[in-house]
């Protein structure tokens, strides 16, 4: 199992000196690069050993992908420049969650969004699949997305694409809010790719009430031995990345 935290490249170097094996960054921070300045960024985390093993904020929230505005050229151009970049950084998988893209216009059809993000998807897997990158659904909370709201619909929706790169993130912050059964993780074992985890009002592991007991719990009965990434809110990130890295250590069984 390896351990991550969500932040910026630019604070690669404390989240090593923290111990955490890996940093994901964000997609539409690589899209604002130079192609020189990622491979810098690439090499940098490369000789401090902390590899780049994810990217989240998939799409930016001006690019629609449902409702009656959405244009495709738009979107396979930005995902012809977006993949790539993704695996120049070193990363393997790719976090759709997106909300402000995704989400459903006032009145649209429920149906036809879902249509919308499973022919997004299946566009999305033709650049992801000759790369190697996996793009794992994430499910967000109704405040954040009015589709997608838990693990057993971001399963579906990766059934009916059928692809092979288009899996599942389970995301424990998301879950607590929507009050999600955190067994829905074992039932989507054969899907789930990827982690999130934060605690209470979205802060740092080990600071709030989050059951993480029994999340372990649900993710060894799932057989998961994968990536669990920290996204949350810090508010002193080089003062709370060692507390938070300590305890998902000590929840984990992992060595600190």
């Amino acid at each position: 199992m390896n351990i991550g935290c969500c932040t910026d490249i630019q604070n690669a170097k404390l989240v090593k000196e923290a111990g955490f094996d890996f940093l994901e960054c964000k997609v539409v921070s690589l899209m604002e690069e130079q192609t020189d300045i990622i491979d810098q960024q690439a090499q940098f985390c490369r000789d401090i050993k902390l590899p780049v093993m994810s990217c989240n904020i998939f799409l930016p929230g001006t690019l629609k992908i449902v409702g009656n505005e959405v244009d495709e050229a738009a979107i396979a151009g930005y995902l012809e420049a977006a993949m790539p970049r993704v695996k120049q950084i070193g990363a393997e998988k790719v976090v759709f969650g997106s909300g402000v893209a995704r989400s459903l216009p006032e009145g649209f059809s429920r149906q036809k969004g879902e249509e919308q993000i499973g022919r997004f998807l299946d566009v999305a897997a033709d650049y992801a699949e000759p790369l190697g990158l996996t793009i794992v659904i994430e499910p967000l909370n109704q405040m954040e997305s009015n589709i997608i709201n838990s693990v057993p619909e971001a399963v579906r929706l990766a059934k009916s694409v059928n692809r092979r790169s288009i899996q599942v993130l389970a995301d424990f912050y998301h879950m607590e809010v929507e009050r999600e059964p955190l067994e829905n993780i074992i039932t989507a074992k054969d899907y789930l790719k990827h982690v999130h985890v934060a605690d209470t009002d979205r802060k740092p592991s080990g600071t709030g009430s989050y059951p993480y007991h029994e999340f372990k719990e649900c993710l060894t009965a799932a057989g998961y031995d994968g990536s669990i990434a920290v996204e949350c809110n810090w508010s002193n990130l080089s003062g709370e990345l060692y507390a938070a890295r300590k305890y998902l250590a000590e929840v984990f069984a992992y060595p600190s």
